[in-house]
Parts: structure tokens; C-alpha cells; sequence
């Protein structure tokens, strides 16, 4: 059977156009949750579904953490958001990458998102169609760190852990969650800034790893 690399996006294949928006987030609302508790929450409350603009998410992720949504908080959240995707690029290999990997293997793609940002960057550059399927939080209704969502991923596209690998730029994210369902998964650090037992620095050094 064909084996199937799972691409995060955000961090993986794409940059974002400011400083880690998430944070950034968290910063503007003055959070002081320790960040992995933040960032669950924050993620299940802005991209577990379809919100009719970004104002109505981020007055959900307001509620969530019992701030008072105010115009002038929820106009610059919306404006800092809208800049990352806006200036947001592929990582000079992934094009390249991705097309001879295309040709070998089946790519699908999952991230934690919201309903406006992804698909404006995956219009914006031509990414679909280097997917045979794609798998977006807001649509699937969780998040990566939830404990069916890769599941629901290999069950959709019907094949096994084993046949899969998880490429990511999250251990969080990315690689735990892989890790409890008996999928391989690679981290992406392209700093080289962490351990992690299989890693790369570039998508290039990918089809090296996924064999051994």
C-alpha cells in the first residue's frame, strides 16, 4: 500500500506573516494561563467551527475566556489576524518538495484552523492540489490534540497507523498525538532547537526519515 505522509500546515508548510499570531493573542488578552492550557482552549473556542467573519471568532475565544469582548480588543485581534495570512508564504521548498513526494506517496493535509485564513493561503499559492485530502479542524469539528481527530483522518482515508506518517512543527500538537495513536511522525524544526528522536531541518531531508 501507498504510504500516506500526514502535513501539518501552519509552521510545516507555511509561515506565518507575524510572530506566532496565537501568542500574539494571548498577549493582547492579557492570558495568563501557562501556554499548553491556553492554546487547547483557545484553538477548541476559535477553530472547531465555521464562524459567519473573524469578529464572531474572536468574540467566541472572548467568551471562553471570560473577557468583555470590546470593539477596540476585537478590531485589533481581527486586524493582527488578517495581516498573518495576508503576508503568510510557503517555505521555499515546499513546492518542490511536495511535487516529488506527490509522485511516491499520497499527501493529505490536517491543521487546527480557523474558517477564513487556510483557505485564502491554500487559494492564494495553488497548495490543493498537492493533496489527495485535506482535513481542517473547523470542518472536522476538533482539534489535532483531540483524541479522535487523527482517528478520524485514517479511518476517512482507509488505511493504517502503520502505512502513515505525521510531518509537524508542534511536538504538542503534531507528534504526542501521533505518538498515542501508533503513527511515525517527523518534527520539523527548522531552527534546530529541540530534541526530538526523528527530525529534520528541511522538507528535503524528509524522504530519508520515512523509511527507516
Amino acid at each position: 500500500m501507498k504510504k500516506v505522509i500526514l502535513f501539518d500546515f501552519w509552521g510545516t508548510l507555511v509561515e506565518n506573516g507575524v510572530w506566532s499570531p496565537i501568542k500574539q493573542v494571548r498577549n493582547m488578552l492579557q492570558i495568563r494561563l501557562p501556554f499548553p492550557e491556553y492554546v487547547v482552549r483557545m484553538e477548541r473556542a476559535m477553530m472547531t467551527e465555521k464562524f459567519s467573519s473573524l469578529k464572531e471568532a474572536f468574540e467566541s475565544v472572548c467568551k471562553e475566556f471570560s473577557i468583555e469582548p470590546n470593539k477596540e480588543r476585537i478590531e485589533a485581534l481581527v486586524g493582527m489576524w488578517n495581516s498573518s495570512w495576508m503576508l503568510a508564504q510557503p517555505y521555499q521548498e515546499v513546492k518542490d518538495t511536495l511535487t516529488k513526494l506527490k509522485e511516491k506517496y499520497s499527501l493529505v493535509l490536517i491543521s487546527n484552523t480557523d474558517s477564513f485564513s487556510i483557505e485564502n493561503v491554500l487559494d492564494k499559492f495553488e497548495l490543493r492540489d498537492f493533496f489527495d485530502t485535506i482535513f481542517l479542524s473547523y470542518k472536522v469539528g476538533m482539534i489535532k490534540t483531540d483524541s479522535n481527530f487523527l482517528k478520524h483522518v485514517v479511518s476517512e482515508v482507509n488505511v493504517e497507523v502503520e502505512d502513515c506518517v505525521i510531518i509537524g512543527d508542534s511536538i504538542q500538537s503534531d507528534m504526542i498525538p501521533a505518538q498515542k495513536i501508533g503513527i511515525k511522525s517527523v518534527l520539523i524544526d527548522r531552527k534546530n532547537s529541540r530534541e526530538y528522536p526523528l527530525k529534520i531541518q528541511k522538507l528535503q531531508q524528509l524522504e530519508g526519515v520515512i523509511n527507516d
